[in-house]
């Protein structure tokens, strides 16, 4: 507004209205009323009788058509400018004691006096409503009316310790109006409060109010001046809640009354001003900024950076980095440093510049480890020097920690040299150690010097040896390491051995194990397991293997290879009386008679010998069998139970000595008896099925043969190759047609043979009058 009130600059005193200097001190009385404009030359010069209380310009009074403002002591004036520039006043109101408070706002005018508060409409001209005062025991010049717009039709009213809440100022109904006012005003809210209330001003839904509070002094029980507050309440229907509270400390508030504060706000700006006898205190809203202000006052970085976070838009103060840095700053000192290092990773982002100072911080108090795990890795970057002074700390002092880096930070961070040779030079001082020595294996890996990584894996009979040397191919390098991994893992290393026979040759591995025969005898039965004729040349040698180190899968090579030596192996297996290889060998080279008798002689196990004759199905060897068992009833009695199938068991009673008591003989006599029967019915049950196969077969054959033969142009002569049926259907023709569908003309066979009247068909008679014996005639 283009307006300065000169009134506004003064101050009131017991009533009276004085001019003040800089230091509030009283200089003279005054009752002049002064208003002119800040940027223009329009002025206005009045003065009065009596003292002037209070004075309120319409809202619009940079209009030309606005110029309107009214002052308030024992009557309400309303000065306006006429047409002619002009100013004229009009009395609104008097006789109710001095005006102490106006608010305009619209086209209302709102004041209070001694009996209560009137509100007058400029429209209509007309007084609309009358607010009488609640405790009329309260001196009115003492605890004064605070009044204050919401909004066009809302208007608040505090007095003493009451508040009330006007709103909706309506029009009145044609038929209601009458001698009444156009419009009227509902009171809605209404509540008591614990203070006086000394002014008002809205905040949104809310209410700011500056409150007069009176105590009582513990030690003296008597009432004294306590330090004004300025509240914020949510005003309800009935009452009230407090949203905040803030004591003002103000220069002689303990001898202040409740007259003596007053609240003025500037709307636009939601600044509020808090006038003092000494002192004007200026209240603002509390934005994002001066939250954060407080938060850091208190030291609550934590909260303070949330805040900052999520009003980033809104704060123009504060700059998130500076309050993450000064929580970190706070973390440090209060000796948090894990929580400090952890909390840079969010802070500080990707900015490298404060990474590498926030290091060197860590560095200076000895905390280097705790912010090792949240380096970044990968953007940004810090300098290998930032990454190396980290590894050898860690390398000085913890082992473990070390190796946990390595693995987990890229090669490339640091310079891989410089740590190599700072492992090594530990070594020097504790050679055997397995972490320093893995850790310096995984930096050959990442320095791709895979041959002195795989040697220390190697050493330390590490389970990713194999994995690094299928990942990065390194086969030429283990040629002569073949013993080291065979020790270390056998199992993995023949199946990576035998994978990867195009690059390390069968003969190779042969060659590196001939002074570890046990581990060769592991590479070459893997081999044969996999395939019986790679190995061919080594079978000889697998049969010394096989007896000396694993003889449950000697018999087993001897049935599946074709390979080996049947003599050299008959002669391992003699030597070292292997039963069961040696009849093996024996069977196969055709001396079956030499390996049942040595079943008998050596093995005293009928059961071994009969199952051996079966697999030979030999009459000979039955009849060896039979003469080894007559004088053993033992055996007799196995033979009797298992020979019936095989050999006509009354060759073998005949030949049992009489009086020679045989265990068992009647169940084995009976058991023969129950094959036999057995036998019997087989071959029974097996020619009915044979016949009837046979007579449903043959009436199949009948049927088939009785259907009849299609027989067109397309067929031709088997013999002269000729269309079967003449050209010309008039004349007569003879053709012959087998059943085997072979087609000739009646002149084209040959004549019958006089044994024999049938004819067969000349294409199939090779076959023995197979099915094309029969023949069909057609004749026309």
């Amino acid at each position: 507004m283009d307006v300065h009130i000169s009134f506004l600059a003064l101050g009131t005193h017991y009533g009276k209205v004085y001019l003040l200097d800089v230091q509030g001190n009283i200089t003279q009385k005054f009752d002049v009323v002064q208003v002119f404009g800040l940027y223009s030359g329009e002025e206005f010069h009045e003065t009065f009788d009596c003292p002037i209380k209070i004075i309120a310009v319409h809202p619009h009074f940079v209009r030309s058509s606005c110029k309107q403002f009214v002052t308030g002591g024992k009557k309400l004036l309303l000065f306006e400018r006429s047409w002619m520039n002009r100013w004229k006043s009009v009395v609104l109101h008097e006789g109710e004691g001095n005006i102490r408070s106006v608010k305009w706002r619209g086209h209302l005018i709102a004041w209070a006096n001694n009996m209560g508060v009137k509100i007058f409409d400029i429209i209509s001209k007309q007084r609309i409503t009358n607010v009488p005062r609640d405790d009329i025991s309260l001196r009115p010049d003492m605890y004064p009316c605070s009044l204050c717009w919401k909004d066009n039709v809302t208007l608040i009213i505090g007095w003493g310790t009451s508040v009330k809440v006007i709103c909706s100022v309506k029009e009145r109904h044609a038929s209601e109006m009458r001698d009444l006012p156009s419009r009227y005003v509902e009171i809605v809210s209404q509540f008591e409060t614990e203070f006086y209330i000394s002014g008002l001003a809205p905040l949104c839904d809310q209410l700011v109010v500056l409150s007069y509070v009176k105590e009582i002094s513990e030690k003296t029980e008597r009432e004294y001046c306590a330090r004004p507050r300025l509240d914020i309440i949510q005003p309800l229907s009935e009452t009230c809640e407090e949203i905040s509270s803030d004591a003002l400390t103000v220069r002689g508030f303990q001898e202040n009354e409740c007259r003596d504060y007053h609240l003025e706000y500037s709307e636009g700006e939601s600044l509020f001003y808090i006038v003092s006898p000494r002192d004007v205190v200026v209240a603002k809203e509390r934005d994002q900024d001066d939250h954060i202000d407080w938060l850091l006052e208190k030291k609550k970085y934590e909260e303070a950076l949330m805040a900052a976070e999520i009003s980033q838009k809104n704060i123009k103060r504060h700059k998130i980095l500076d309050i993450g840095l000064a929580y970190i700053n706070h973390l440090v000192e209060r000796g948090d440093y894990d929580i400090a290092a952890r909390k840079c990773q969010k802070i500080l982002g990707k900015n490298a510049a404060l990474w590498e100072y926030e290091v060197y911080k860590f560095k200076e108090i000895g905390q280097l480890k705790a912010i090792s795990p949240y380096l970044p890795r990968g953007d940004p970057v810090l300098k290998p020097l930032i990454y190396e002074m980290i590894l050898h700390e860690f390398l000085e002092s913890d082992y473990e920690g070390f190796a946990t880096l390595i693995r987990e930070w890229p090669g490339d961070l640091y310079n891989n040299s410089v740590i190599v040779q700072a492992v090594r030079d530990h070594l020097k001082k504790d050679s055997q150690n397995k972490t320093l020595l893995k850790t310096l294996a995984e930096l050959y890996t990442y320095d791709k010097n895979y041959g002195n990584a795989l040697e220390i894996y190697l050493t330390l009979r590490h389970k990713d040896v194999f994995q690094l040397i299928h990942k990065h191919n390194l086969f030429s390098s283990i040629k002569d390491k073949i013993v080291l991994l065979m020790d270390f893992d056998s199992e993995k290393a023949v199946d990576m051995l035998l994978d990867n026979e195009d690059k390390i040759s069968i003969k190779k591995v042969v060659e590196e194990l001939e002074d570890r025969p046990e581990l060769q005898h592991v590479y070459l039965h893997k081999l044969f397991k996999r395939d019986h004729h790679k190995g061919q040349r080594y079978h000889e040698k697998q049969i010394s293997l096989y007896a000396e180190y694993d003889r449950p899968n000697l018999l087993p090579f001897l049935r599946d290879s074709t390979h080996c030596p049947l003599e050299k192996a008959l002669e391992i297996c003699q030597q070292r009386n292997f039963v069961e290889e040696t009849v093996y060998l024996l069977s196969r080279m055709g001396n079956s008679r030499s390996a049942l008798k040595m079943i008998m002689e050596e093995l005293h196990d009928v059961d071994k010998a009969i199952e051996f004759a079966k697999e030979q199905d030999d009459g000979e060897l039955w009849e060896d069998l039979i003469l080894y068992s007559i004088d053993k009833p033992p055996f007799i009695t196995g033979l009797l139970n298992n020979i019936g199938t095989h050999v006509d068991p009354i060759l073998l009673i005949h030949r049992i000595k009489e009086g020679m008591e045989i265990p068992n003989l009647r169940d084995s006599l009976v058991k023969i008896l129950q094959d036999y029967n057995l036998q019997i019915l087989l071959r029974e049950g097996c020619k009915k099925i044979l016949v009837a196969d046979s007579l449903s077969l043959l009436k199949k054959m009948h049927r088939t043969q009785m259907k009849g033969v299609l027989v067109d142009e397309e067929n031709i002569c088997e013999s002269c190759l000729s269309p079967i049926l003449p050209s010309d259907a008039a004349k007569p023709f003879s053709v012959v047609v087998f059943h085997c569908r072979h087609m000739f003309h009646k002149e084209c066979l040959p004549m019958p043979s006089m044994n024999s009247a049938a004819q067969f068909c000349n294409i199939c008679s090779a076959k023995n009058r197979g099915p094309g014996s029969a023949i069909l005639e057609m004749k026309k």
